[in-house]
């Protein structure tokens, strides 16, 4: 299988999980988009759920399927959130935002009694960190956050580059709630839970993009099949 044929049979295997009657977090990003049209193909078969998208890209996706929407104001407690991942470490650490959603993703995996990862076999690691962490921040004074970030981080590892995310004609990348995104260069992170601390702790930081305790299961898809790793 490629890659995409890989994202595709997690997605499907993920599908399996889904009840009659359930309330789903449908994630963001290239492998999520193929779980919220596997939903969408079911809903038109006749599933009965509602769902919360993480990010306006998933909404739009979300209603071009048929699938029923809500919000965390009408629904505040989940069944289910399946999303995506840039990196799945051990004992089922993430790193997520690549795609810029990693605030909304985050609260509505909070809100749901289960988060299951879906991936291809190239987002499992040993270590996390190779993919450049996000850590989305308020623009409001920005040069102050960043070095206040990079004490942070210092004050555990090497920090590496900071640089501010850029769309492709130069602007600062604007997430859905308004806010820039950092990705942190840090080549590995050893302690992604003593990382998600210092980070949380820094005002301006909105969130980052460590996932430390949130996720219970992992669907993983590679050339020779899939395999779920649970926590």
């Amino acid at each position: 299988m490629n890659v995409e044929a890989q994202k595709r049979a997690a997605a499907t295997r993920a599908v399996e999980f889904v009840r009659p009657g359930m309330r789903l977090g449908l994630g963001t990003g290239s492998t999520a988009k193929h779980f919220v049209e596997l939903v969408g193909e079911r809903v038109r078969a006749g599933l009965d759920i509602i769902a919360v998208p993480t990010s306006e890209a998933t909404r739009a996706d979300a209603e071009r399927y048929g699938i029923p929407l809500t919000t965390l104001d009408e629904t505040p407690e989940l069944d289910v959130t399946v999303d995506g991942a840039d990196e799945i470490g051990p004992g089922l650490t993430l790193i997520k935002g690549g795609g810029g959603a990693l605030l909304r993703e985050k609260i509505v995996a909070a809100a749901s009694g289960r988060m299951i990862v879906i991936a291809d076999e190239s987002k499992a690691v040993e270590t996390l960190g190779r993919f450049p962490l996000p850590i989305e921040i308020a623009p409001f004074g920005y040069g102050a956050t960043e070095k206040a970030i990079h004490s942070a981080i210092a004050g555990l590892q090497s920090p590496g580059p900071l640089p501010l995310r850029r769309t492709k004609d130069g602007h600062a990348f604007v997430t859905d709630g308004g806010h820039w995104i950092i990705d942190a260069a840090l080549g590995r992170i050893d302690d992604p839970a003593a990382l998600a601390r210092a980070l949380a702790a820094v005002p301006g930081v909105m969130e980052h993009g460590l996932f430390v305790g949130i996720a219970q299961m992992a669907i993983v898809a590679g050339p020779d099949g899939v395999r779920i790793v649970e926590r």
